[in-house]
């Protein structure tokens, strides 16, 4: 469904499986899926059943997932489950993803939930169609099911006698349920998962023939441009829209505080919007210079979710012999994707189908339907392979907008974003502050860890090391810029102050960083990604004049890291490089290598932005950098030589791995800079403006 033409549905809004063989799964309350056709709001979660998989008369087999493919290839992964349990090429298997039409519902694609929850459901889905395609088979054969084998399509009784896939199922519909019961191939058996298979769109992507929500078109289609208002909280106090109205072709669309053109290209949508002379209303915000004052001030004193308390911070104070209190922040930064926020929408028949790219397919079905007022069932989104998301794409404000105006227009309308846009409307991951009060023993046992985060968030909260006085809590805040999710949430952020701070204390007892983690650290899977990295590394190497190497490590989603990190660094010149980076890594069994290692040499690359130079900077609501011009991302002059260790586990169950892999660079590059210069530095980022003296 790459292809515009492929996307639009010639047969009308709903489409048909029609025969074959169709293999449902029963879900658990905990992960109750929906069909794509509706939902049930309010009430308990219902005891649906959910259609993954259909293999029709002529062999071919499709595969039905919400989940959406921003560039963590579970598009692969997804079929290498399939193909795994039903013992077929990957090629056999077509993958359908995030259709509201076509696909079970799916609550999004985030939290590294895919590979853990929809790849396992994938596997037993798969596996319960091999199972009654063996039934189907030995009643064929007349033979017991056991003595079939399974392979490339076919179920053979013998070497010369066989049946496909297809004839077995063709002319028929045979409904098989499963539940969490239904056995699956050990992750030691794999032969299909756990290899590294190539990308299974990968030419369509290197050759342009893919088309992304930007690329789509549709007979008729015209330009939508929205009026923006010029700070946060602005409010619109009159629009002369009669200049653009004027324009050949251009539709002016105005409802309340929405104003918007529609017109048959993009650069005349531009100019028309640009014609619209409107008067705002402002007031005065906050600014990105006092924004951790703001932060703390308007900070709920009272603990949120996710803290924890144990012990005595008191006594564990009284028996330290340093003590320590440091405050580190952390700034608003933005998501920068590739593919900025766009949408096409088209009304027919008093029903709405949406293409956009958006992590929440589902989601954006339900808000567009409870803002346009329409039921949910009058409302398809299907979201092509995205231009990445990286947590930035939950909402659809692209896909509202291009639907309000073509309602209006009367014709498909597209909305795509401009960069500035994208840096000014989309949400931000949250700014914070981070307080640690600690203490240690002289032989580096820590005795007392109080950690209290300010507005970034709770995720990666807790310390992973053996303390037994600690208390760790969020805080929620006031925040002057709209906020959400980001890759790893606030684990880099949490991740950042524990780490810097754990090199604080080692050097305070004269420890190396590495013996005074290991020291008040027995989770041994954690233990393994430290001593693995360190290995690879050549941790405790010969010192080198100008450089400094500083590690961190942590764990969040269920995977494990750790990360070495090698920076020439010089204060008299204020230059900075990252020379080096080794990560090991630990998700449990691993599904496929070199996608694997992909993943985490990008949360590396991204994670490099956030510790040294990403910031959004603001006042009086108004974005002082929205252009890539001025927002510095990582470049490749910036990447540094990475290495990748692999801890796989193929005794443990896949976790997902599209988020950990962040957290632990920047933490490893302070504690680096650290040891090159003798400077702590505790803001991220670190080195905005290079070092200064």
């Amino acid at each position: 469904m790459n292809d515009t033409a492929a996307m639009v549905d010639r047969r009308g809004f709903f489409q048909t499986l029609g025969a074959g063989l169709l293999v449902l799964y029963l879900a658990p309350a905990a992960l109750a899926q929906e069909s794509g056709g509706g939902r049930r709001r309010g009430g308990s979660a219902p005891s649906d059943v959910n259609a993954w998989l259909h293999v029709a008369a002529d062999g071919s087999i499709t595969v039905y997932t919400g989940k959406v493919e921003v560039g963590q290839n579970i598009r692969t992964s997804l079929t290498q489950a399939v193909a795994e349990e039903l013992r077929v090429p990957a090629a056999a298997i077509s993958m359908v993803m995030a259709d509201t039409q076509l696909t079970p519902y799916d609550m999004g694609t985030f939290g590294s939930q895919t590979t853990p929850q929809m790849a396992a459901r994938l596997h037993r889905a798969a596996a319960a169609a091999r199972i009654a395609l063996l039934d189907l088979a030995a009643a064929h054969f007349q033979v017991e099911a056991a003595t079939l084998t399974v392979a490339d399509g076919k179920i053979s009784k013998s070497s010369t006698d066989s049946i496909s896939f297809g004839e077995l199922s063709g002319g028929q519909k045979l409904v098989k349920t499963m539940d969490d019961s239904t056995p699956i191939t050990p992750a030691a058996a794999w032969k299909i998962a756990g290899s590294s298979l190539p990308k299974v769109n990968g030419r369509d992507l290197v050759t342009g023939r893919h088309r992304y929500s930007p690329d789509l078109k549709l007979p008729g289609m015209l330009h939508g441009r929205v009026l923006r208002p010029p700070a946060y909280q602005a409010a619109l106090v009159s629009a002369d829209t009669s200049p653009a109205a004027a324009l050949p072709g251009v539709k002016v669309v105005q409802d309340r505080d929405f104003v918007g053109v529609a017109a048959p290209d993009a650069l005349t949508a531009s100019h028309a919007l640009d014609a619209i002379r409107a008067q705002w209303t402002t007031k005065p915000q906050p600014s990105s210079a006092d924004l951790f004052d703001y932060i703390k001030k308007n900070a709920d004193p009272a603990p949120g979710r996710g803290g924890h308390s144990q012990g005595s911070i008191a006594d564990g104070l009284a028996a330290a012999a340093h003590k320590f209190q440091q405050t580190y922040t952390i700034a608003y930064i933005a998501h920068v994707p590739l593919e900025p926020r766009a949408a096409v929408a088209q009304w027919q028949d008093g029903k709405l189908c949406v293409w956009t790219g958006t992590q929440r397919p589902f989601g954006v079905r339900d808000d567009l339907a409870q803002a346009l007022g329409l039921s949910p069932d009058k409302v398809r989104v299907i979201v092509p392979d995205t231009g990445s998301g990286y947590g930035g794409k939950h909402t659809g404000e692209a896909a509202l907008e291009a639907a309000r105006l073509a309602r209006a227009a009367g014709q498909p309308v597209k909305v795509v974003w401009t960069r500035q846009d994208e840096f000014t409307w989309a949400y931000f991951r949250p700014a914070g502050v981070i307080e640690i009060s600690s203490g240690v023993r002289a032989d580096g046992v820590i005795t007392a860890w109080e950690f209290h985060n300010y507005l970034s968030g709770p995720s990666g909260l807790g310390a992973p090391y053996d303390i037994v006085n600690q208390t760790c809590a969020f805080h929620a805040a006031a925040s002057p810029l709209k906020t959400g999710s980001y890759r790893g949430l606030a684990a880099t952020a949490n991740h950042f102050a524990r780490e810097s701070h754990m090199d604080e204390l080692a050097h305070a007892v004269a420890m190396d960083p590495l013996a005074f983690r290991l020291k008040n650290l027995s989770h041994q899977r954690l233990r393994a990604v430290l001593e693995a990295a360190a290995r690879a590394f050549s941790w405790g190497q010969k010192p080198i004049p100008g450089h400094g190497f500083g590690l961190a490590c942590g764990t969040e989603k269920g995977s494990y890291v750790a990360t070495c990190a090698e920076v020439a660094a010089d204060v008299a010149s204020g230059s900075i490089k990252v020379l080096r980076a080794v990560t090991a890594f630990d998700c449990g069994a691993v599904v496929n290598p070199n996608h694997l290692k992909n993943q985490l040499e990008g949360s590396i690359v991204m994670g490099l932005g956030g510790a040294l130079f990403e910031a959004i900077e603001f006042a009086d609501g108004k974005i002082g950098n929205p252009r890539l011009s001025e927002y510095r991302v990582p470049r490749f002059a910036d990447a540094p030589k990475i290495e990748i260790v692999l801890v796989d586990r193929p005794d443990l169950p896949s976790a997902g791995a599209g988020e950990t892999g962040i957290v632990a660079i920047a933490p490893a590059i302070g504690n680096a800079i650290f040891h090159a210069t003798g400077q702590r530095l505790r803001a991220m980022p670190m080195a905005p403006d290079g070092l200064k003296a």
